[in-house]
């Protein structure tokens, strides 16, 4: 059930200049939300940022009524999403999209990268209910790059890349030790930048696993209206923000 409603800026908690965990509440009882769906967000008091900020739910509190989001500021309007009061108002459209798939797997592999790592708090969590094994693999450019290992590790294993070798072994994600020998996972997702979900998946398709990923093209609207997110597949053309944004990568025609 898609809602549009009025929240509340409650806190913020920057983890760095330009990164940041935005955390909403609400008056409304909020609906069912799952790891991969996200939310539109309207930028208050701004008049050249027209469009809804499309960001993944980082985690949700039912009974608090409480959303978090982890953004990433690069634009006037997740600038804007940072410099906003404690209390001021905030309209959101939300749950969109689908969700990460969770059937008889035993032993998963979480692959995040950039601003890819916010529907994996969730993910982690309800895994880890189902005695699922985890690992999150988290890469970045620096160590500065890194963000919510301390929440991730509740929920599994975490294991980290950074391209210069400040944190972590050094090199790409593919390029982690864990790829090496024994690759014992039946299923992976991931979330990130195009060219790492990309390896990522052919990395899975050539060991025969599943792979799932969560695709960040450019949204407008989130409701399939305005068609700009569509991203090409093996059986057509399909609308991220309503048919995705997760994807079975097999799927897509990467």
């Amino acid at each position: 059930m898609k809602k549009v409603q009025d929240f509340k800026v409650l806190e913020y908690n920057w983890l760095n200049e330009d990164n940041y965990v935005l955390t909403l509440i609400g008056e409304e009882e909020i609906p069912e939300i799952k790891a991969g769906n996200f939310a539109e967000i309207q930028v208050p008091d701004i008049s050249d940022v027209f469009l809804r900020r499309p960001i993944s739910v980082l985690d949700v509190d039912y009974e608090k009524k409480t959303l978090s989001f982890y953004i990433k500021a690069i634009g006037k309007g997740t600038r804007k999403l940072g410099q906003l009061s404690v209390g001021q108002k905030v309209n959101i459209i939300y749950p969109l999209g689908n969700h990460f798939s969770i059937h008889n797997e035993k032993k998963v592999l979480i692959i995040g990268g950039g601003s890819g790592i916010a529907p994996f708090v969730m993910l982690g969590r309800e895994l880890k209910s189902k005695n699922i094994d985890v690992t999150f693999l988290m890469g970045g450019r620096t160590k500065n790059d890194i963000f919510l290992t301390d929440e991730f590790s509740k929920y599994g294993k975490v294991e980290v890349t950074t391209e210069d070798g400040s944190r972590g072994e050094k090199g790409m994600v593919t390029h982690h030790s864990l790829f090496k020998g024994d690759f014992d996972y039946n299923k992976v997702y991931t979330c990130g930048p195009d060219p790492m979900m990309k390896a990522v998946s052919k990395i899975a398709e050539a060991k025969g696993i599943l792979c799932e990923a969560s695709l960040e093209n450019m949204m407008a609207c989130g409701i399939g209206a305005c068609l700009c997110c569509v991203t090409p597949t093996h059986d057509g053309n399909k609308i991220v923000c309503t048919e995705g944004p997760v994807f079975n990568t097999k799927e897509l025609a990467w």
